[in-house]
């Protein structure tokens, strides 16, 4: 049963990079709902101390009921690391731990404890080098839950989605298949109308290859899957526009006509998006049956523990979790 108040579980991400000093800085603030951080206690401890900041920590209880949350407090749901942390030094020893805390939360979501899972980042070279194939938050939990997702990113009203992920360039043209592309742009377009309140929504899909394959010059890839794709979902009534070439279709009058982008791969989209909104925008993953979103950067090693880290995108990242789950209570009330 849903709680008065939203409950929101916040990741501390990598120990040895900024998550946890985020984490400290992001309880210093007002916040609508109750946040329960998936963390060792004392490393939020120890960047607290750092950061010459005030912290109390009080034991997460999933049995009751959400309270508002307090400034300089947070509600800890502990997972130990295996030793101790010096920021900006990875170590492969808390690999597990990291994963416990996706775990952890994944976990509450699913049985309602959590409303929104809100994840700091990971360094997904110690991960891996900890033996566990890790290609990112997004990949871990559409795995958790047997379906395929989103990744979209939203800086204020551009919002970027990704038809791929993180693929290597060369494994790009063969991962952009019909079938794949269809239910990416129907899952994009159902959470633009259920997340984000859009009734009819607008996407603009980018082409592949440059100009959008110059007529089949530049590449096949528009012809042979993109339009044929496009043209079944426009048929089933989807605002659709494109191929469009991705060198000018983030130029203002082409991004007024649209809500939405979805790019083709990783790098062909999200440096446009960061460029215009990093450090505040947030990565939301669609098609989950929870909601989660994260920061738009990585762990920063080398800002960790010095006190530079800016935590703009963790707390636009939390704000819209908080807007998301208010908006699903009101459609489910509706």
């Amino acid at each position: 049963m849903a709680q008065a108040i939203a409950r929101i579980a916040v990741t501390a991400g990598e120990p040895a990079g900024i998550g946890p000093e985020l984490l400290v800085r992001l309880a210093q603030r007002p916040c609508a709902a109750q946040l329960v951080a998936i963390a060792d206690p004392a490393l939020l401890q120890q960047a607290a101390a750092a950061l010459a900041l005030p912290l109390a920590l009080g034991p997460f209880d999933a049995a009751a009921a959400a309270t508002a949350h307090r400034v300089g407090h947070l509600f800890v749901q502990a997972v130990p690391l295996a030793r101790p942390v010096h920021p900006g030094r990875l170590d492969v020893a808390n690999a597990p731990a990291v994963l416990a805390m996706l775990a952890a939360a994944a976990d509450g979501a699913e049985r309602g404890v959590f409303d929104a899972i809100v994840t700091a980042p990971v360094q997904k070279s110690i991960l891996n080098e900890a033996g566990v194939p890790f290609s990112g938050h997004t990949e871990f939990f559409a795995d958790r839950v047997a379906r395929e997702v989103v990744m979209m990113l939203a800086a204020g009203d551009l919002r970027v989605a990704l038809a791929t992920t993180h693929l290597p360039l060369r494994a790009v043209p063969d991962a952009i298949r019909a079938d794949r592309l269809e239910r990416t742009i129907r899952i994009l377009h159902a959470d633009l109308r259920e997340k984000f309140a859009l009734a009819d929504p607008r996407i603009l899909v980018l082409g592949l290859n440059p100009h959008a394959g110059e007529g089949g010059h530049l590449g096949r890839e528009e012809i042979e899957v993109i339009v044929p794709v496009l043209e079944r979902l426009r048929d089933e009534g989807l605002n659709l526009r494109g191929p469009l070439p991705a060198d000018t279709a983030f130029l203002p009058r082409e991004l007024a006509s649209g809500d939405a982008v979805l790019a083709m791969y990783h790098d062909q989209g999200l440096p446009v998006l960061k460029h215009a909104g990093f450090g505040h925008a947030v990565n939301i993953t669609l098609g989950l049956p929870i909601v989660r979103t994260s920061v738009d950067h990585g762990t920063a090693l080398d800002l960790a523990g010095r006190g530079l880290a800016d935590p703009g995108s963790l707390y636009a990242a939390t704000d819209l979790a908080v807007d998301l789950v208010a908006r699903r209570r009101a459609s489910m009330r509706a």
